[in-house]
Protein backbone atom coordinates (compact mmCIF):
# COMPACT_ATOMS: atom_id res chain seq x y z
CA UNK A 1 0.00 0.00 0.00
CA UNK A 2 1.21 3.66 -0.95
CA UNK A 3 -0.18 4.78 2.63
CA UNK A 4 2.46 2.20 3.98
CA UNK A 5 5.37 4.39 5.71
CA UNK A 6 8.41 3.87 3.86
CA UNK A 7 11.09 3.39 6.41
CA UNK A 8 9.58 0.36 7.33
CA UNK A 9 11.40 -2.83 7.29
CA UNK A 10 14.08 -0.22 6.30
CA UNK A 11 15.68 0.90 9.49
CA UNK A 12 17.58 -1.45 11.87
CA UNK A 13 17.99 -0.73 15.51
CA UNK A 14 20.95 0.93 14.89
CA UNK A 15 18.93 3.44 13.14
CA UNK A 16 16.12 3.74 16.06
CA UNK A 17 18.78 4.49 18.62
CA UNK A 18 20.09 7.29 16.25
CA UNK A 19 16.59 8.60 15.64
CA UNK A 20 16.25 8.83 19.33
CA UNK A 21 19.23 10.77 19.40
CA UNK A 22 17.93 13.15 17.03
CA UNK A 23 14.56 13.78 19.56
CA UNK A 24 16.85 14.21 22.36
CA UNK A 25 18.99 17.06 20.94
CA UNK A 26 15.72 18.87 19.56
CA UNK A 27 14.47 18.75 23.27
CA UNK A 28 17.61 20.12 24.17
CA UNK A 29 17.16 22.99 21.75
CA UNK A 30 13.77 23.74 23.24
CA UNK A 31 15.15 23.33 26.54
CA UNK A 32 18.07 25.53 26.44
CA UNK A 33 16.23 29.22 27.21
CA UNK A 34 14.44 27.49 30.01
CA UNK A 35 17.54 25.72 31.72
CA UNK A 36 20.59 25.34 30.21
CA UNK A 37 22.26 22.93 32.70
CA UNK A 38 19.58 20.35 31.70
CA UNK A 39 20.04 20.90 28.04
CA UNK A 40 23.67 20.18 28.29
CA UNK A 41 22.49 17.28 30.70
CA UNK A 42 20.45 15.89 27.28
CA UNK A 43 23.37 16.64 24.65
CA UNK A 44 25.32 14.15 26.39
CA UNK A 45 22.53 11.74 26.93
CA UNK A 46 22.18 12.16 22.84
CA UNK A 47 25.63 11.22 22.72
CA UNK A 48 25.35 7.99 25.08
CA UNK A 49 22.93 7.46 21.78
CA UNK A 50 25.40 7.83 19.59
CA UNK A 51 27.86 5.47 21.24
CA UNK A 52 25.19 3.10 21.03
CA UNK A 53 23.98 3.10 17.54
CA UNK A 54 27.59 2.66 16.42
CA UNK A 55 27.69 -0.21 18.79
CA UNK A 56 24.85 -1.67 17.64
CA UNK A 57 25.85 -0.72 13.53
CA UNK A 58 29.46 -2.86 14.24
CA UNK A 59 27.88 -5.65 16.17
CA UNK A 60 24.30 -6.57 14.30
CA UNK A 61 25.02 -4.30 10.94
CA UNK A 62 23.98 -1.48 9.40
CA UNK A 63 21.51 -0.68 6.82
CA UNK A 64 22.15 1.88 3.89
CA UNK A 65 20.54 4.70 5.18
CA UNK A 66 22.45 4.46 8.78
CA UNK A 67 25.13 6.64 7.88
CA UNK A 68 23.37 9.61 6.24
CA UNK A 69 20.79 9.55 9.66
CA UNK A 70 23.43 9.08 11.75
CA UNK A 71 24.98 12.61 10.54
CA UNK A 72 21.64 14.43 10.25
CA UNK A 73 21.21 13.38 14.21
CA UNK A 74 24.80 14.49 14.77
CA UNK A 75 23.75 17.83 13.23
CA UNK A 76 21.09 18.37 15.32
CA UNK A 77 22.27 17.07 18.64
CA UNK A 78 26.21 17.94 18.15
CA UNK A 79 25.69 21.33 16.67
CA UNK A 80 22.38 23.17 16.75
CA UNK A 81 22.03 21.67 20.19
CA UNK A 82 25.45 23.08 22.07
CA UNK A 83 25.03 26.52 19.95
CA UNK A 84 21.49 27.01 21.25
CA UNK A 85 22.55 26.43 25.53
CA UNK A 86 25.95 28.92 25.07
CA UNK A 87 23.91 31.46 23.26
CA UNK A 88 20.82 30.76 26.18
CA UNK A 89 23.75 31.13 28.84
CA UNK A 90 25.09 34.34 27.25
CA UNK A 91 21.90 36.07 26.90
CA UNK A 92 21.80 36.10 30.86
CA UNK A 93 24.58 38.51 31.01
CA UNK A 94 24.10 40.07 27.11
CA UNK A 95 20.46 40.09 27.29
CA UNK A 96 19.38 39.59 24.14
CA UNK A 97 15.85 40.97 24.09
CA UNK A 98 15.36 42.23 20.74
CA UNK A 99 16.74 42.61 17.13
CA UNK A 100 18.24 46.13 18.02
CA UNK A 101 19.90 44.58 20.69
CA UNK A 102 21.62 42.24 18.57
CA UNK A 103 22.44 44.48 15.57
CA UNK A 104 23.71 47.45 18.31
CA UNK A 105 26.36 45.71 20.21
CA UNK A 106 29.33 44.32 18.80
CA UNK A 107 29.73 41.45 22.30
CA UNK A 108 25.66 40.37 21.13
CA UNK A 109 26.43 39.65 18.15
CA UNK A 110 29.60 37.44 19.06
CA UNK A 111 27.29 35.60 21.00
CA UNK A 112 25.05 35.03 18.24
CA UNK A 113 27.69 34.46 15.22
CA UNK A 114 30.23 32.31 17.37
CA UNK A 115 27.47 29.78 18.13
CA UNK A 116 26.57 30.48 14.54
CA UNK A 117 29.77 29.46 13.39
CA UNK A 118 29.93 26.52 15.08
CA UNK A 119 26.85 24.98 13.52
CA UNK A 120 28.44 26.13 10.15
CA UNK A 121 31.89 24.10 11.16
CA UNK A 122 29.51 21.37 12.43
CA UNK A 123 27.22 20.52 9.29
CA UNK A 124 30.43 20.83 7.12
CA UNK A 125 32.47 18.66 9.19
CA UNK A 126 29.77 15.87 9.25
CA UNK A 127 29.08 16.25 5.61
CA UNK A 128 33.52 15.32 5.09
CA UNK A 129 33.30 12.69 7.39
CA UNK A 130 30.26 10.94 5.64
CA UNK A 131 31.64 11.81 2.10
CA UNK A 132 35.07 10.62 2.66
CA UNK A 133 35.64 8.89 6.43
CA UNK A 134 32.72 6.87 7.00
CA UNK A 135 34.66 3.68 6.00
CA UNK A 136 37.72 4.78 8.08
CA UNK A 137 39.28 4.30 11.38
CA UNK A 138 40.80 7.41 11.51
CA UNK A 139 38.57 10.74 10.68
CA UNK A 140 39.91 14.40 10.03
CA UNK A 141 38.79 17.39 12.17
CA UNK A 142 37.77 17.40 15.96
CA UNK A 143 34.79 15.17 15.81
CA UNK A 144 31.06 16.82 16.44
CA UNK A 145 30.36 14.37 19.41
CA UNK A 146 33.43 15.35 21.23
CA UNK A 147 33.36 18.74 20.73
CA UNK A 148 29.72 18.86 21.86
CA UNK A 149 30.70 16.60 25.34
CA UNK A 150 33.65 19.13 26.35
CA UNK A 151 31.45 21.90 26.05
CA UNK A 152 28.28 20.10 28.27
CA UNK A 153 30.82 18.78 30.40
CA UNK A 154 32.40 22.42 30.93
CA UNK A 155 28.84 23.76 31.62
CA UNK A 156 27.88 21.12 34.20
CA UNK A 157 31.41 20.90 36.04
CA UNK A 158 32.64 24.54 36.12
CA UNK A 159 31.17 28.62 35.38
CA UNK A 160 33.30 29.63 33.11
CA UNK A 161 32.62 33.05 31.98
CA UNK A 162 30.60 34.04 29.24
CA UNK A 163 34.24 35.53 27.04
CA UNK A 164 35.96 32.25 27.67
CA UNK A 165 32.75 30.20 26.92
CA UNK A 166 32.65 31.68 23.65
CA UNK A 167 36.03 31.38 22.64
CA UNK A 168 35.76 27.54 23.44
CA UNK A 169 32.93 27.47 21.04
CA UNK A 170 34.92 29.53 18.29
CA UNK A 171 38.18 27.55 18.91
CA UNK A 172 36.17 24.06 18.77
CA UNK A 173 34.53 25.30 15.58
CA UNK A 174 37.55 25.56 13.83
CA UNK A 175 39.24 22.49 15.21
CA UNK A 176 36.11 20.46 13.40
CA UNK A 177 37.57 21.70 10.22
CA UNK A 178 40.73 21.19 10.50
CA UNK A 179 42.84 18.08 8.99
CA UNK A 180 44.20 16.73 12.60
CA UNK A 181 43.47 12.95 12.62
CA UNK A 182 41.55 11.83 15.21
CA UNK A 183 40.81 7.60 15.81
CA UNK A 184 37.89 5.58 16.63
CA UNK A 185 37.34 5.00 20.54
CA UNK A 186 38.15 1.38 21.23
CA UNK A 187 34.88 -0.81 22.29
CA UNK A 188 36.52 -0.72 25.63
CA UNK A 189 37.00 3.41 26.23
CA UNK A 190 33.94 4.24 24.57
CA UNK A 191 31.68 2.22 26.92
CA UNK A 192 34.04 3.75 29.89
CA UNK A 193 33.02 6.76 28.56
CA UNK A 194 29.51 6.15 28.21
CA UNK A 195 29.39 5.48 31.72
CA UNK A 196 30.95 8.57 32.58
CA UNK A 197 28.68 10.59 30.81
CA UNK A 198 25.52 8.30 32.15
CA UNK A 199 27.05 9.67 35.52
CA UNK A 200 27.40 13.41 34.73
CA UNK A 201 23.30 13.46 33.26
CA UNK A 202 21.65 11.32 36.17
CA UNK A 203 23.87 13.06 39.07
CA UNK A 204 25.67 16.02 37.63
CA UNK A 205 25.96 17.92 41.50
CA UNK A 206 27.06 14.41 43.06
CA UNK A 207 29.84 14.87 44.97
CA UNK A 208 31.16 18.34 43.93
CA UNK A 209 29.91 17.55 40.32
CA UNK A 210 32.70 14.87 40.11
CA UNK A 211 30.78 13.04 37.03
CA UNK A 212 30.99 16.66 34.90
CA UNK A 213 34.38 17.11 35.93
CA UNK A 214 36.14 13.74 35.25
CA UNK A 215 34.21 14.04 32.23
CA UNK A 216 35.51 17.07 30.99
CA UNK A 217 39.23 15.50 32.02
CA UNK A 218 38.60 12.52 30.15
CA UNK A 219 37.10 14.20 27.10
CA UNK A 220 39.92 16.80 27.57
CA UNK A 221 42.73 14.18 27.99
CA UNK A 222 41.89 12.73 24.38
CA UNK A 223 41.20 15.57 22.17
CA UNK A 224 44.76 16.69 23.12
CA UNK A 225 46.40 13.63 23.30
CA UNK A 226 44.59 10.87 20.72
CA UNK A 227 45.78 12.54 17.32
CA UNK A 228 49.40 11.29 18.70
CA UNK A 229 49.20 8.98 21.34
CA UNK A 230 45.55 7.10 21.33
CA UNK A 231 46.08 3.46 19.44
CA UNK A 232 44.76 3.01 16.18
CA UNK A 233 41.69 0.58 15.89
CA UNK A 234 42.73 -2.23 13.32
CA UNK A 235 40.13 -2.00 10.59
Amino acid sequence: MQLRPRFLGRLGVADIVTVANIVVGFVAIIVAPLDPAIAARLILLAAIADGLDGLIARTYGSTPVGEFVDSLADTVSFGVAPAAVVVSLADETVHLDSVSSLLGSIEAALVVGVPALFVTAAVIRLAMYTAYDIEERVTEGVQSTLAATVLSAAILAVDLPVGWLVGAVGLLAYLMITRIPYPDLRTRDALTMGVVQAGAVLAPGFASRVFPRLLLTVALAYFLLAPRFYPRVET
